[in-house]
């Protein structure tokens, strides 16, 4: 049943029907909030957080308009609340880790990797990716991470098209000036 026909059934309480819209969106809410947070845990609060206030909301949702642009700005604005509210936790933790040489060693060995070199370009690529501000991650998320189109990234962020190009390309900017200085090895490794 195509999306059209499931949203007002949901909107009329048909949990069959929210049930098939959240499956229809779970995994690029969930990639998102990870996207932005870093951790599956938070992400994974993140997604059910964004369901029980979409579902809380969906009586004022327009059902003419695309559910999934949505659903991931609901996504985005809870991540930097939980962004917000951790980052003095993981700042004291970052502190910690620079001035402990086992908790270095500890954090290096504990993060959790795939093996091979495209997964290795993957992680450092992501890395690189966080280094940028927020308003540029998520446009990078959205558009090659997600893989919207420039009309869903901007009812995502709610912003013109027009600037979703413009953000787009001073984000891929800074991300290039980024991987030149701090991750020349994954430029070298792209380039092969």
């Amino acid at each position: 049943m195509p999306q059209t026909d499931l949203i007002p059934l949901a909107q009329r309480g048909d949990s069959a029907a929210w049930e098939t819209l959240m499956r229809e969106h779970q995994q690029a809410v969930f990639r998102l909030a990870y996207l932005l947070l870093g951790d599956a845990d938070d992400a994974e609060d993140v997604a059910q957080e964004t369901f029980i206030r979409a579902y809380r909301a969906l009586e004022r949702f327009d059902a003419s308009r695309p559910m999934r642009p949505w659903l991931l700005r609901i996504a985005s604005n809870l991540a930097s609340n939980r962004r917000r509210s951790l980052g003095r936790y993981f700042g004291a933790l970052q502190r910690l880790i620079l001035l402990d040489p086992e908790a270095r060693a500890a954090a290096r060995g504990e993060s959790p990797r795939e093996t091979g070199p495209s997964a290795e370009d993957a992680h450092t690529l992501w890395q690189a990716v966080r280094r940028l501000g927020q308003p540029d991650q998520e446009i990078i998320y959205l558009r090659y991470f997600l893989d919207l189109s420039e009309a869903e990234t901007a009812t995502a962020l709610t912003i013109p098209p027009g600037t979703v190009k413009s953000r787009t390309h001073r984000a891929l900017q800074k991300l290039r000036g980024i991987v030149e200085k701090e991750f020349p090895t994954l430029r070298e490794s792209l380039e092969e």
